[in-house]
């Protein structure tokens, strides 16, 4: 299910992997006649054509092998979905939610429980989720199909399609090659560069889905093809399962640190000006998220060292022969460099062309037209990088229904009767503001996006974290900045979950398994050293 035509290609150009990452490759060919052996005709040249329909028709017809429907579905697991989504839409809603917001609840959870067990490619289980919600009348074509107008799943679809061009052009295997001569004796070294340069621009580029599909995924591909960890070949394991989970995982972290590194945070800023009668300033949030940022950036990718260890640990030769690699691709090719000003001026738009009403979907095209219009890459190649529209299927059908659920009036029940449950405990402020957090944070398996759940719930929570006693400030800015962190449970809840995990070198189990240890890692890092970071800066 998760093989990639694209991939494949992409993997043709990149040059000989490092030695200490080789392994042994056989090319197939056909078998040639062994010495001494003829192949027999399938009819004799002597025979006459009389004798040979004779023949034909006294010879038995072979047995028949018909086996009867070749299923394409774990009909086990398809059925198990099923039965999850006909249980809840057969509960009686409770009192306040709607017909609608329910049955669309049951048919959401059964579409999220078919793209964690794949009875399907998630493409087809998205589609099959879609088509229950126009067979059941819960959702009009409009409605469940409403996402595919949104910049988010395009945005990532057209990353894909740069980063084709990126590696196939040569200029990810230079650049690769470079950053392995710089940092390659370790792939923790290697690591930690990528996670702090992705770091380093997360506040100049806005979109977390531009910075992980257009720059910094096709940059780690290429490593991890120039270095031999090729999930087309068995081999994701040597170092690219690692490196793609790591850096996915740090996505979440930048992303929190900074007003401009995602473009949902202006919204919760917007929102908390209106609850707190003042604006949050960048230099605000980006200080409060500062410490606890950096504690997580520092330990993921260690802690991951140890969870999901490479199988390459050190690689003191790669330095030298990295070197020999780059002196082998000589200088620039036209490619490469056509290839440099396109993703240059795709870079420089996703941060400067805000300014100029330019979105981050229009800065990509323009990008890909370059490409295009060059040769540089074909669009019967976008065509053909089943990744890319696998992805956009499920990611839009997923934001198509958790939108609805939240305009059929289910997410603000949710919030309500969470306020009513905290608000009535009589907890400490500390204590029903951990609480808060912590179900804010978990409900996050319901959202396709951030942006999504901060309009749904931010204000909700904000207000019954104020009315416990929480001081506004640090609610505020704690709760904004958790809203990019949760994006690390799921392969949806955040956009550069569905590059990274497209790349097919992390297996869902353990992009969940991992999602889930990181999640609580970053909760307890946030309410306990942010806690005392916002301490020092007299926030409570």
């Amino acid at each position: 299910m998760r093989s990639s035509i694209a991939q494949t290609r992409i993997c043709a150009t990149i040059k000989t992997p490092l030695p200490c990452f080789q392994q042994n490759r056989s090319i197939g060919a056909a078998p040639l006649p062994r010495v001494g052996h003829t192949a027999r005709p399938l009819v004799a040249p002597t025979a006459s054509p009389l004798k040979v329909i004779a023949q034909a028709a006294s010879t038995p017809a072979p047995p028949s092998t018909s086996t009867g429907i070749k299923w394409g579905a774990d009909l086990k697991k398809l059925s198990t979905c099923i039965l999850i989504g006909t249980a809840i839409w057969f509960i009686p809603p409770p009192a306040g939610v709607a017909q609608n917001a329910w049955h669309l609840l049951a048919i959401f959870i059964g579409t999220i429980a078919g793209i964690i067990t794949t009875p399907l490619p998630l493409g087809a289980v998205a589609m099959m989720g879609l088509m229950t919600c126009m067979m059941t009348k819960t959702l009009t074509f409009a409605a469940a199909f409403s996402a595919f107008a949104s910049e988010i799943p395009w945005l990532i679809a057209i990353a894909f399609w740069l980063s084709g061009g990126f590696i196939r052009s040569g200029l990810g295997s230079r650049i690769a090659y470079s950053i392995v001569s710089l940092f390659g004796k370790t792939t923790l070294g290697l690591t930690y560069s990528l996670v702090f340069a992705e770091a380093l621009l997360a506040p100049a580029i806005p979109s977390v889905a531009a910075r992980a599909g257009g720059l910094f995924l096709p940059l780690a591909k290429a490593l991890c093809l120039a270095c031999g960890s090729d999930p087309e070949n068995g081999t994701e394991k040597k170092m690219g399962a690692y490196l793609m989970m790591t850096c996915f995982l740090t996505t979440t972290i930048s992303s929190s640190m900074f007003i401009t590194a995602m473009a949902a945070n202006p919204l919760a800023v917007n929102l908390a000006a209106e609850a707190l009668g003042t604006t949050i300033s960048w230099g605000t949030w980006a200080l409060s998220g500062l410490v606890p940022g950096l504690v997580c950036l520092f330990v993921t990718p260690a802690l991951l060292y140890v969870l999901y260890p490479p199988e390459v640990k050190d690689t003191p030769d790669a330095p030298a022969k990295a070197k020999e690699e780059l002196a082998k691709l000589g200088p620039m090719s036209t490619d490469e460099k056509i290839t440099a000003v396109a993703l240059g001026g795709t870079v420089l738009l996703w941060i400067f062309g805000a300014g100029f009403g330019i979105s981050a979907v229009a800065a990509a095209l323009t990008g890909l037209s370059i490409l295009l219009v060059t040769g540089v890459v074909s669009w019967k190649q976008c065509l053909s990088d089943n990744q890319a529209w696998d992805t956009l299927t499920w990611f839009a059908a997923l934001i198509a229904m958790a939108s609805y659920l939240n305009k059929f009036g289910f997410i603000g029940w949710l919030s309500s009767q969470v306020v009513s449950v905290v608000g009535g405990m009589g907890l400490s402020w500390q204590a029903a503001f951990a609480l808060i957090t912590t179900i804010y944070f978990y409900s996050h398996y319901l959202f396709a996006s951030g942006a999504a759940h901060i309009g749904a719930m931010y204000t909700a929570f904000l207000s019954v974290a104020i009315a416990c006693g929480t001081p506004g400030l640090l609610a505020a800015l704690a709760l904004g900045q958790l809203s990019n962190v949760m994006g690390c449970l799921t392969t949806y809840g955040i956009g550069s979950a569905p590059p990274y995990y497209g790349a097919n070198y992390v297996p869902q189990s353990k992009w969940y398994q991992f999602g889930f240890i990181f999640s609580v890692l970053y909760l307890a890092v946030w309410v306990f050293v942010g806690g005392a970071w916002w301490k020092v800066l007299g926030l409570w």
